[in-house]
């Protein structure tokens, strides 16, 4: 479980932190195996809430912990565990290496904790309508292809929870739906809690619960 106390991040201290806002401030918790959406306007703090949970940004007052530990106190090894086990993420910005593969980019991932093997990554591919593009740098490629890389690369690896940061913005309606109905199986295949952040969309997603920032 991930469990938030009045985490008020100082980016958003210093703009003002919304006062009904659902997350910070607040009490909540995201359980493994549920569903959970956060939506906001863009600059309200949907990628400084992920980043915070990744343990990119530790500028916040309040607490995060993860099944029951506080995640400030974590060790620069603890982190690595954490994010290559019980954590895995698609930033807004991708964040891929972009003079590597796209293939390279998932596969480094996918040899960390060895779970998932190539050829089903290469059949996931095929599904997302990008295998023909695994093979170029990824500067080559569009971002709508970037994006369905990097959910391609989160899902390579063991997760208890998938943090996904508006991952669909730039897939039309139909590569939207491949790309969720990819993402949902690969929860459920380990049990994972889902959460999705996002600009409002909801994805025809059930949820245990939808939080606005």
């Amino acid at each position: 479980m991930i469990q938030l106390s009045n985490l008020r991040p100082a980016p958003l201290v210093s703009l003002g932190i919304n006062p009904d806002s659902e997350i910070f401030e607040a009490e909540c918790d995201f359980q493994q195996g549920k569903h959970y959406l956060v939506s906001a306007p863009s600059g309200k703090g949907k990628s400084t809430l992920v980043h915070c949970l990744y343990g990119l940004r530790k500028d916040y007052t309040g607490s995060i912990r993860l099944d029951g530990k506080d995640v400030s106190l974590f060790t620069p090894n603890e982190w690595a565990m954490v994010r290559q086990k019980d954590l895995s993420v698609v930033f807004q910005d991708l964040r891929l290496f972009s003079q590597l593969t796209a293939w390279e980019n998932i596969w480094i991932n996918a040899q960390l904790q060895p779970v998932i093997e190539a050829g089903v990554l290469h059949q996931w591919a095929q599904r997302l309508h990008v295998d023909d593009q695994l093979a170029k740098p990824v500067h080559q490629l569009s971002y709508g292809q970037r994006q369905r890389i990097a959910l391609l690369r989160a899902l390579s690896q063991p997760f208890r929870f998938l943090l996904l940061d508006e991952p669909f913005s730039h897939l039309d309606a139909l590569n939207t739906e491949i790309a969720l109905h990819l993402v949902l199986e690969a929860c459920v295949a380990q049990g994972a809690g889902l959460l999705l952040a996002s600009l409002g969309e909801t994805y025809g997603i059930e949820y245990e619960c939808a939080y606005s920032v």
